[in-house]
């Protein structure tokens, strides 16, 4: 499975994007990524109903990870609740190869993946499945992976209620992407350190340039 390149403007939701903004703050200190117990993004209840942790273990050739925790949309989706289940399992065969090889290379580059591709509903409608994937360290291996997930229709309403598993066609991706690129973050309206800053006087010539340390 191939994976583009991009940079975080890639990710469409707003949310997801305020999720993944908290993320690079963490991993641009150090350009490592950072672990579960810093992550605390502003008003994530919010958002729980969309989220899923794993659990990752590393240990075997092929990663297994196992579900902590499960938004009630998600479920829905999918037909049931899968804590404490390996995430293949609870996937099953049919939507695994769709699936496992994007978790695959979150945990292969340490690096957040988005994805997104078009199911349809038990009605026959276009849903865009948008997916974010945010990794995190512990003991320099990848120990947990957050996901967020939502779900969207041009045309308005849909059924999410099995929407994972309502039909027999296969996810249809629109695309695959690890965000490996401007892996910064700067609040809006503020100034970085080394910023080169101009100041000019009333006609508009510059008088001096100072260097923000």
């Amino acid at each position: 499975m191939d994976f583009a390149s991009a940079a975080p403007s890639a990710v469409k939701s707003i949310k997801q994007r305020d999720l993944l903004n908290t993320w690079l703050r963490l991993y641009a200190r150090e350009q490592i990524t950072p672990a579960i117990s810093e992550y605390q993004p502003a008003r994530l209840e919010d958002e729980l109903s969309d989220l899923i942790y794993y659990t990752v273990d590393t240990s075997t050739p092929t990663p297994r990870l196992t579900i902590q925790s499960e938004g009630t949309r998600i479920s829905r989706a999918y037909g049931h609740t899968g804590k404490g289940v390996l995430l293949d399992e609870y996937i099953g065969p049919r939507l695994a190869p769709f699936v496992m090889p994007v978790y695959y290379q979150c945990v292969a580059c340490g690096l957040p993946v988005y994805t997104v591709s078009d199911v349809d509903d038990v009605y026959g409608r276009t849903v865009a499945y948008e997916r974010l994937l945010l990794p995190f360290l512990a003991n320099g291996r990848i120990s947990h992976i957050v996901a967020s997930l939502k779900t969207f229709c041009e045309d308005g309403g849909f059924e999410i209620t099995n929407l994972m598993r309502g039909n027999d066609a296969a996810p249809r991706p629109k695309l695959r992407a690890v965000i490996d690129r401007d892996l910064f973050h700067r609040a809006p309206g503020r100034i970085a350190s080394a910023d080169v800053v101009e100041f000019a006087d009333q006609d508009g010539i510059a008088t001096e340039i100072v260097e923000l340390n």
